[in-house]
């Protein structure tokens, strides 16, 4: 896109190697073009033969529509040049000549063309439509940024166009097809662009678009994008490790051609044949994450190069294994099977790390010809060896299942989207078996609850514990490869928040996050009506009685589509009960009127009435409570230190509320201990607290050495005021307690 490159000659055609399932609607018309003097224009410009010559697998009329659409592009970008000077349709065209390369239909290479047409030249999208077809409007809509709204924030911006591109990559994958081609040549050409610009695009590429290219087992992008955004991150490291790398090669050259020879020779005397042995060295990116991570310097770095081996069959990759490990000694735990549990990316082969003959270890990757073309072409696989491959077309199958998991993840706003894709973007994979033996594969560090949402939603939000390997565990325990799980779940459980502090999978935080935002609305709607209510039954009206006419203005008046929609505002504190009630009745002097009753909670309505963890209220306390926008009632004592200066100066965002006389639940309060150090005291203090009927659910101490005494901090679950005030009577019956008080988050 213009104000995202620079630069240089487009790449190479040749250099460039993408199709796509035909997905137009073969029931729009067609619509026919006349033949432009394209040829003419560009006769002289090699890309331009390269991109013809790329098109030789589709018929003639295709290659007459893309030459109309090259020349409407041309027009439309006519009086455009890039930073670098060049003209402007050197980008489009060398997209189109990758996505033709990749050997995707005339739709495809049509949008590719015309991709910046709508966001560039101000082209409208009925008029790509009524020009070409509506598969190629919808295709170059889902390329465009959204441009026309404003955002508050780049990272808002950012977050919202990658959600518009990811929703229109689930409905049709030719368009992050073309947007990797995209991108990849504006990283190519960026010269031109400054410094600072080119970093923040290399770094959202790092990102976003080289996991996407990888999720979707495009290798060779996957790298590309990868190097090439770390020489404009970081230039002066790139240049050195590339001439280590150089040096290293012509070191080891010798070495490295003997140690094929060895393994062919190896592979021959088990009597397989049609092998090919090549070695591969590690891309610069992978290699400097791995000196980062590690904090090793280059020397130290021991399988910088490996090989691999094709073979003619599956039996023969296996077979080949095993001769391997007569040549070289196996590295114990370095042998994994992605034959058998290939990568959520279709990604086949059997790794193995062997002890080389100069003691480094050395890795080998044996996979068939078919595993090698998924492996470097991914869902292009899918389109370029269709006619002789099944790879390609079971990644594709797959590839659409994540596709269209990310409509289920869209729930929330776009940033949080945004965070959810990109978390499922970097699985290194463990893979865990089911009690009924099915293989679900997930990220690593993924939790059983994560396993729960990947079975289902419902078993997610059931779930209450789980077995590993026929042992109890926790739900935050991490998983790992090969083990046997069971999730245990219960009817009425639910999700608890604190799951979204060690789940894994975007779907697992997605599908919390919804929960318990449409709980907290529920919770907050009915605590909305309350209010409301109360407040109509003190101006002495029913609200029954209330007319449906006035209602209906109400909601108009608010934007909102329904009752349940202003109980839910007046809930979370955005709208006040008192506004709502003489909107309803026609009164203008809401000023005037008097504060409704008071309101009686019970504590355990959820999270849209809250005790404040400063004061930790509990039944027996005097309370208060303050409406707090988004979060509902937040109920403090009312000495609590926190509130005295907002209730002197805004009294009347406060409510009057009261406690149930029997709320019949545990409420947390603390309290602070000092005893003197003396063996026994704390088995003392919590043989009491048990005697009188509560939980600790949390002790800490502090001391001195030094001196006599000890201070315990307690966090107590207890009924009522009347309940602590017993606790508090029976501790102080023990001798070595010094000083005993009821503490809050601020002290005493």
């Amino acid at each position: 896109m213009q104000n995202e490159a620079s630069s240089s000659a487009p790449l190479p055609a040749a250099s460039l190697v993408i199709a796509s399932a035909d997905d137009a609607d073969a029931s729009e018309p067609a619509v026919s073009f006349p033949a432009p003097p394209v040829a003419a224009l560009f006769s002289d410009d090699p890309a331009y033969r390269n991109f013809v010559a790329c098109l030789d697998y589709l018929k003639a009329e295709e290659v007459e529509r893309i030459e109309a659409a090259l020349e409407y592009a041309r027009r439309a970008h006519l009086d455009q040049t890039r930073l670098s000077g060049e003209p402007y349709i050197t980008h489009p065209l060398a997209v189109a000549s990758v996505v033709a390369g990749w050997r995707m239909d005339a739709d495809a290479i049509c949008a590719a063309l015309l991709h910046d047409v709508l966001e560039d030249a101000g082209i409208a999208k009925a008029e790509l439509a009524k020009r070409f077809n509506p598969a190629i409007a919808e295709l170059v809509d889902g390329l465009s940024k959204l441009d026309k709204i404003e955002f508050s924030s780049y990272r808002e911006a950012q977050a919202e166009n990658f959600r518009k591109m990811m929703l229109a990559m689930a409905r049709d994958l030719r368009v992050v097809l073309i947007k990797l081609a995209d991108r990849r040549h504006n990283l190519h050409t960026m010269s031109a662009i400054r410094a600072d610009k080119r970093q923040r695009i290399a770094r959202e590429t790092l990102e976003i678009y080289a996991p996407i290219a990888n999720r979707l087992g495009l290798h060779k992008m996957f790298r590309d994008l990868q190097d090439t955004s770390f020489h404009l991150l970081h230039p002066l490291r790139a240049r050195v490790l590339a001439r280590a790398m150089a040096a290293f090669q012509g070191d080891n050259k010798e070495l490295i051609g003997r140690i094929q020879n060895s393994i062919r020779q190896k592979i021959a005397e088990a009597g397989i044949h049609g092998a090919r042995v090549f070695g591969r060295e590690k891309s610069l990116y992978s290699l400097y994450s791995k000196m980062a991570h590690k904090h090793r310097r280059f020397a130290h770095i021991q399988d910088i190069y490996g090989f691999r081996v094709i073979l003619p069959d599956i039996p023969a990759c296996y077979l080949a294994l095993g001769a391997l490990h007569t040549l070289y000694k196996p590295v114990p735990g370095k042998v994994k099977d992605y034959i058998a549990l290939p990568k959520a990316n279709g990604y086949q082969s059997l790794h193995t790390t062997l002890i080389g003959p100069t003691g480094a270890p050395l890795e080998v990757q044996i996979r068939t010809e078919e595993m090698h073309h998924v492996a470097r072409e991914g869902i292009a696989a899918h389109w370029l060896y269709k006619d002789t491959e099944r790879g390609g077309a079971d990644l594709h199958i797959r590839t659409h299942k994540w596709l269209h998991s990310l409509l289920e993840m869209q729930s929330g706003d776009s940033s949080e989207f945004f965070e959810n894709v990109k978390i499922d973007l970097f699985p290194d994979e463990v893979y865990v078996f089911t009690p009924k033996g099915h293989i679900i594969n997930l990220p690593q560090g993924a939790t059983p609850v994560d396993l729960a949402y990947a079975i289902h939603t419902d078993v997610g939000n059931r779930c209450i514990a789980a077995c590993i390997n026929h042992e109890s565990a926790p739900l935050r325990a991490e998983l790992k490869n090969g083990d046997l799980v069971e999730i245990i779940t219960a009817v009425h459980a639910h999700p608890n928040p604190a799951w979204l502090s060690y789940v894994k999978t975007g779907r697992a935080r997605s599908r919390i996050r919804h929960f318990l935002r449409t709980v907290h609305n529920e919770e907050s709607a009915a605590l909305g009506e309350r209010l409301l209510n109360q407040e109509l039954i003190h101006r002495g009206v029913l609200p029954e009685k209330v007319p449906a006419a006035a209602w209906e203005h109400v909601i108009k008046a608010g934007g909102n589509h329904s009752a349940r929609e202003v109980f839910i505002d007046i809930g979370l504190g955005k709208r006040l009960a008192e506004v709502v009630a003489s909107r309803l009745l026609a009164d203008d002097t809401v000023a005037a009127a008097p504060h409704a009753g008071t309101l009686i909670i019970r504590g355990a309505e959820g999270m849209a009435i809250q005790l404040a963890k400063c004061c930790q209220p509990i039944p027996g306390d005097p309370i208060v409570g303050s409406i707090k926008k988004g979060q509902g009632l937040i109920i403090h004592t009312h000495d609590c230190l926190v509130i005295r200066k907002s209730r002197s100066h805004e009294p009347s965002k406060w409510i009057d509320v009261e406690w149930e006389p029997d709320p019949g639940r545990l409420f947390d309060v603390r309290i602070g201990l000092e005893i003197e150090k003396t063996r026994g005291t704390l088995a003392q203090v919590a043989a009491a607290i048990s005697q009188s009927g509560s939980n600790i659910e949390n002790v800490t101490m502090e001391g001195d050495a030094e001196k006599r005494h000890s201070h315990l901090n307690f966090i107590l679950q207890v009924g009522s005021r009347v309940h602590l005030a017993q606790v508090m009577k029976n501790l102080r019956r023990i001798p070595q307690v010094v000083r005993i008080h009821r503490a809050t988050a601020h002290g005493e």
